[in-house]
């Protein structure tokens, strides 16, 4: 049994788009479990204080997106290679479900941006505490990383008391010698003026995710169109 024209073209767009998937659902379930289990950082998980804070939540969704996102893609590949309808419907549903978190979290970013924003500068000031804590070098190249892409320096802004001042970038003049932009101000006015375009880019990713919801109807169509030929065709014969 196979699919042909259109249900064949949307099999493939399905491939494509499981790979993109799975590649993204490693990627966010590896970084989410380093977070969660390395030496470095696993003391936010321990100290019950610290439980609702924006790093640990930040890593804990990390690790239930990534599963989320290897499991639909597991539903998303067996259905599309075996022609799995029930696969391909158990795929269509967490399909919809996603598409409607991503628009929901989307007009959530903008209309809350103050409060997005400020659940970033506390993840911010998450990593530059653990840094200062224990250099980890994978956190202070995060750091060095942010701090050059928004030319910002630590939380104070004054290089010369600056305690994490070798992760900070540069001064472009004089003046910079003395003070730069200090970085939750910076990440805070950042995220406030790209609030739509964070929107933008949910509601995108929603859109995408609903065109592959639609090209697993159309496989389903076919499928069942095949399956509905081959009954009758044997129903004849026999």
């Amino acid at each position: 049994m196979a699919v042909d024209g259109c249900g064949l073209v949307c099999k493939y767009i399905l491939f494509i788009f499981n790979i993109i998937f799975a590649v993204l659902g490693f990627a966010f379930l590896g970084l989410g479990m380093w977070l969660r289990f390395s030496g470095n950082t696993k003391g936010f998980f321990e100290i019950e204080a610290l439980n609702s804070s924006a790093f640990v939540m930040a890593v804990t969704v990390l690790i239930a997106l990534g599963a989320v996102m290897l499991i639909v893609v597991a539903f998303g590949d067996y259905g599309a290679c075996n022609e799995n309808r029930c696969s391909l419907q158990v795929f269509s549903a967490l399909l919809s479900i996603l598409a409607l978190a991503e628009v929901v979290v989307g007009v959530l970013a903008y209309s809350k941006s103050d409060e997005v924003a400020a659940s970033i500068v506390e993840f911010y000031s998450s990593m530059y505490a653990l840094y200062l804590n224990n250099g980890d070098p994978v956190i202070g190249a995060t750091l060095t990383f942010i701090h050059k892409m928004l030319h910002c320096c630590g939380v104070t802004g004054v290089p010369l008391i600056e305690l994490a001042k070798a992760t900070c970038p540069k001064p472009d003049g004089i003046l910079e010698h003395l003070v730069m932009p200090n970085c939750p101000g910076i990440i805070a006015d950042v995220f406030n003026s790209n609030a739509p375009l964070v929107m933008g880019i949910f509601v995108g990713t929603g859109l995408l995710l609903i065109v592959a919801l639609v090209c697993t109807a159309i496989l389903l169509k076919q499928i069942k169109k095949v399956q509905q030929e081959v009954t009758a065709y044997y129903s004849t014969v026999y």
